[in-house]
């Protein structure tokens, strides 16, 4: 068995002296750990509630308002319980009297169960997952910019038509590349952390702005609903679900930090639990006020005002300024394999640029979402931990254990590959 060995101690050494940023490195430093029930809730909150919120309505319209509950409340259930696994799996690691440090991060878990190519695996499934993030997040500003500004931009987008091809979003989205080129510049977490607090903030008011948007339309108003859309969609509501509730990287640190960690698993279950009915009643209530008319972006529904104005663009700021947060692990781990461990201007650009260019090959923001809610985040979130926790846990656990440990391996790879292929099919096909 990998995990027997004792190799971790002296690549954790050398991660310990370095000066560079990790995927498990605190977005406010060093601070003191967190002693308080109140605080670990609220980390796991800002680790889970993100972008991809803004596209459960247009979910719930795929597949239908109860098929979209029953799938979040699923995802919700099964996504904490692998959580708890990688934290089940970490400390039977740590518990071993033979060599093996503190397991810092994802990766460290996959190299000390599966030695190099553990973490291999674990890198590259970050690297895809987080950049897969960054594309959506322009994907969401190209689009919305657009919407907003499209009086002004019609005469513009018509003469890019004849001139050079490019739509208003991709006008939006080259517009904002040398700007990103400079913020992903930065090569420390510590400047951005601020900005981090204040993308969080406005998450939440964007949220609330909607929900009210929401409340008002259905008292006036009835929409066309169905309930259950049928077989051919379920697995591209999962991928957009799976996406929604994608957090796992950070259980490791979230879970470090917590005075009485004995009790984390109750404030998981707690903090997750509130999130999924949050999630549910922003998917419900969004496609009961629009209906058939339900957008991939939910706040493209809000029509026209400044409230809606304002609302849309402190959420392209908001995503704006997430991209290089969400692209430092992506960071760490290219300058490890590829830079000698050292910040690489280059590279980063080099980054910034694939990921401009795939978005703007993207037209729909929710589809896109269940793309890498399939193919990237079923792999992460649902596979890797049942599966280190199988390896780890082998000789202990009865056959009950194994046969939910290789239940989740295997509905995690069939949601990857029919999640992957259903989300495809809806990207590529022609919307009527």
């Amino acid at each position: 068995m990998v995990f027997e060995k004792k190799p971790i101690a002296s690549s954790s050494s050398q991660n310990l002296k370095s000066p560079l940023p990790r995927e498990d490195t605190p977005l406010i430093g060093k601070g003191k750990p967190l002693s308080s029930k109140s605080k670990t809730f609220a980390n796991v909150f800002i680790a889970i509630v993100g972008a991809g919120v803004l596209g459960l309505p247009y979910a719930f319209k795929r597949t239908g308002w109860v098929m979209g509950l029953l799938m979040l409340f699923s995802v919700a259930g099964l996504t904490t319980y692998c959580m708890m696994l990688l934290v089940h799996t970490r400390r039977k690691l740590e518990s071993f009297d033979n060599g093996f440090a503190k397991v810092n991060s994802f990766g460290d878990l996959g190299f000390a169960v599966c030695g190099h190519f553990g973490r291999f695996v674990v890198d590259v499934l970050i690297i895809l997952s987080q950049a897969g993030f960054c594309v959506g997040y322009l994907i969401f500003i190209g689009n919305t910019l657009a919407n907003l500004f499209n009086g002004e931009v019609s005469m513009v987008s018509g003469l890019s038509l004849g001139i050079s091809g490019l739509s208003a979003k991709s006008w939006y989205i080259w517009g904002c590349f040398p700007f990103q080129l400079a913020v992903n510049s930065i090569p420390t977490l510590t400047h951005l952390a601020p900005l981090s607090i204040f993308a969080d903030i406005v998450d939440l008011g964007a949220m609330g702005a909607v929900f009210v948007e929401d409340v008002s339309l259905i008292m006036k108003q009835s929409n066309e609903i169905i309930a259950f859309g049928g077989l051919s969609v379920f697995f591209y509501g999962m991928g957009v679900a799976v996406y929604a509730f994608e957090g796992v990287g950070m259980v490791f640190p979230i879970e470090s930090e917590m005075k009485e960690s004995r009790h984390f698993g109750k404030i998981l279950a707690l903090s997750m639990g509130l999130i999924s009915l949050m999630y549910g009643a922003f998917g419900a209530l969004g496609y009961f006020a629009f209906g058939p008319d339900t957008k991939d972006i939910i706040t493209a529904n809000l029509g026209a005002g400044w409230i809606s104005a304002m609302v849309q663009l402190g959420l392209c700021v908001n995503l704006f300024i997430s991209f290089p947060l969400m692209m430092n692990p992506v960071y760490e781990i290219v300058e490890r394999r590829f830079g000698g461990g050292r910040y690489c201007l280059w590279l980063r650009w080099l980054l910034v640029l694939i990921i401009s260019l795939v978005a703007l090959f993207v037209p729909n923001f929710a589809d896109f979402l269940s793309l890498i809610g399939s193919s990237v985040c079923c792999g992460l979130g649902f596979v890797l931990p049942a599966l280190f926790h199988l390896l780890v846990f082998k000789e202990e656990l009865g056959w009950k254990g194994w046969t939910v440990d290789v239940g989740i391996v295997t509905l995690g790879l069939v949601l990857g590959v029919s999640g992957t292929w259903s989300a495809l099919v809806e990207m590529f096909s022609v919307k009527v």
